[in-house]
């Protein structure tokens, strides 16, 4: 039934939020100037420079480890990783057709590297750690002409390469106190290595960048400082800046075509720098550290993606930062709509709230709260105020165009706040926590009172879900119990008991049904005036299912969860109608908006993927 994935129409793509900074060099131009192309997860994204518009190419079945785009742009390529003992691909995309030119396999858990040869005859790539080994690739026949581990036994693992710019004969490898240029010998399909002497300097390098001359390349290093080889004597000639080192490391590198240097260093400072001795001519800071940059219209203008996910735009002469792209950096836990309004949605993770423009994906507020993670969020139905969970036992009620905060409640829950809603009144707060505890707040101006405590819960409360009429809600635990209760008399009306860790409820909007998901699995119906069992259905191939909405009419809902599908369900059929795919890792929760035009996923890996909504509304 949810079996065979491959009948079930998919579900299509709307939008990304989101963007690995952790990927070293992932940020590109393509030449044609018109788009820059980067990862998220098993996808790589080219958005439209224009009108921001993004394609993605799916067809990696993991992470996307490096992406690599050929001189004229004909070609993308990207690496990914993937389990121990376990082949990682490499993909050779054709940019035209956006479709997938060659899949290749040979790299054993990680694709470190990749680089194309000038004339885009071959392409290289680099094994991880666990592999160790350079590989050769004829583009054209799709196969490998030779390999070769990356460095001396004697030496540490290698991390980056690079192809010469006029040269399809030559490339260069480095990595922890290593250095080599290799020749290609075509006719005994074998590459030959020279070391490059650095005498005394042992430093480890994460970057290499050959000026279009081809006579030296530099190599910036984690000690902050960047070594200049020359490329026919294979002799280290300069190292630099002397004194005012990057701090943190130089992670990624650019030449601009005037000999001048772009430097991304790990402290987030983005600096422009002379060709010869690495003096600073002008410098800016930018949040996290910057592990990419982009050169466009013959260096004028400049991209800078950074480890806090955001992609900043910047312009040679006034190198002013203009922040194009921002997103979560670490898992986003909880997605919600203010009630009625399909023009926003809020997300939360560690460290911060954000506000979402749902058309444009453009980040409106941002709240943080320093090393806390916030578990829930939801609007008040008055859409005056954000209430959120957090791990630290607090609950936080912020002001939605401010962001300002309205009310901390201290020591709500002993062991975090773990799941939150509000009442339609906006005149209460029902909480749940990690010792199993429903309390229930009353909300005064400008501070609050503890209604009531309810202790049944033996675990982790999940979810929470208010009926309509304030009078009833219904809380999920990870102890197997899903418990229906009166807010009149704060007592338990009924009890669901299943063998699962129940993850996720819901009301069916005529409220005399609940569905359930958790740890096993399975999709439950129940009647909610006496808790009998209405229907089971599998919900999931793997993994449990973390997230479920109903639609506005009831016809329709959503699951995501640890298989990393977003599924859409007929609520009266029990059956699967389209599947989404995209997200690289566990889905985490899942609505859809009042109006059902789309579907908002949120996802372990830091994604927000918004998706059309495949169904006509009836209502």
């Amino acid at each position: 039934m949810a079996g065979d994935a491959q009948e079930i129409p998919r579900l299509e793509l709307e939008a990304v939020i989101g963007f690995n900074g952790h990927v070293f060099s992932g940020l590109r131009v393509h030449p044609d100037g018109e788009h820059i192309i980067y990862p998220l997860g098993c996808t790589v994204i080219l958005k439209s420079l224009k009108d921001g518009k993004q394609e993605f190419l799916h067809g990696h079945t993991n992470t996307v480890s490096c992406v690599t785009v050929s001189k004229s742009g004909h070609y993308i390529a990207s690496g990914q990783a993937t389990f121990m003992g376990f082949k990682a691909d490499l993909i050779i995309w054709d940019f035209e057709k956006r479709a997938i030119h060659a899949r290749l396999q040979l790299h054993k858990a990680k694709v470190e590297g990749l680089a194309f040869s000038p004339r885009e005859k071959y392409l290289v790539s680099l094994g991880g750690q666990d592999d160790g080994s350079i590989v050769v690739w004829n583009i054209e026949n799709k196969e490998a002409i030779c390999g070769s581990p990356a460095s001396a036994q004697s030496a540490g693992h290698c991390l980056t390469i690079e192809y010469s710019n006029h040269s399809d004969d030559i490339f260069i490898s480095a990595g922890n106190g290593t250095v080599r240029v290799w020749e290609l010998d075509l006719p005994n399909r074998k590459i030959r290595p020279t070391e490059c002497q650095t005498g005394q300097l042992k430093r480890i390098i994460k970057c290499i960048e050959i000026p279009g001359d081809d006579s030296v390349f530099y190599c910036g290093t984690t000690s902050g400082d960047i070594m200049t080889v020359n490329m026919k004597t294979r002799l280290l000639s300069s190292c630099g800046p002397v004194k005012q080192k990057f701090s943190k490391g130089v992670n990624t590198m650019k030449v601009l075509t005037s000999g001048e240097i772009l430097v991304g260093s790990g402290d987030g400072m983005f600096t422009l720098c002379s060709g010869a001795n690495f003096k600073t001519i002008k410098k800016v800071q930018l949040e996290g550290g910057v592990t990419s940059i982009g050169v466009r219209a013959e260096g004028r203008q400049f991209f800078a993606g950074t480890e806090a996910a955001q992609i900043y735009q910047l312009g040679y002469t006034d190198f002013k930062e203009e922040l194009i792209s921002t997103s979560h950096n670490s898992a986003v836990k909880d997605v919600a709509f203010p009630f009625g309004s399909s023009e926003l949605f809020a997300t939360c993770s560690k460290d911060d709230i954000r506000v979402w423009h749902a058309e444009t994906s453009k980040e409106l507020l941002r709240i943080s709260v320093p090393n806390m993670t916030c578990n829930a969020l939801d609007f008040m139905t008055d859409g005056r105020s954000i209430i959120s969970a957090w791990n630290d036992g607090k609950i936080r009620v912020f002001g939605p165009e401010t962001g300002r905060a309205i009310l901390v409640i201290h020591n709500a829950h002993s062991m975090g706040v773990t799941a939150i809603a509000g009442t339609r009144s906006c005149k209460r707060i029902v909480s749940g926590g990690g010792e199993g505890q429903v309390r229930v707040w009353e909300l005064l101006q400008g501070c609050y009172r503890l209604v009531e405590t309810m202790k049944e819960h033996k675990a982790t409360v999940t979810c929470i879900k208010i009926k309509d009429d304030d009078k009833e809600c219904v809380t999920a635990s990870s102890d197997g119990a899903c418990i229906i209760w009166d807010l009149v008399r704060f007592l338990r009306n009924q009890m669901v008991l299943a063998n699962t860790l129940f993850r996720s409820v819901c009301y069916h909007p005529e409220q005399y049904q609940i569905i359930t998901s958790g740890t096993d699995r399975k999709i439950g119906y129940w009647q909610v005036y006496d808790g009998s069992a209405i229907r089971e259905l599998e919900g999931a191939l793997s993994g449990a299912i973390n997230g479920m909405h109903i639609s506005q009419d009831g016809q329709h809902f959503v699951t995501g969860g640890d298989e990393k599908l977003v599924k859409v369900w007929d609520y009266s059929e029990g059956v699967v109608t389209h599947v989404g795919v995209g997200h690289s890792g566990s889905v985490t929760s899942v609505k859809v908006c009042f109006n059902n035009r789309s579907i908002v996923s949120t996802s372990a890996d830091g994604a927000v993927l918004r998706w059309r909504y495949p169904h006509a509304s009836s209502s």
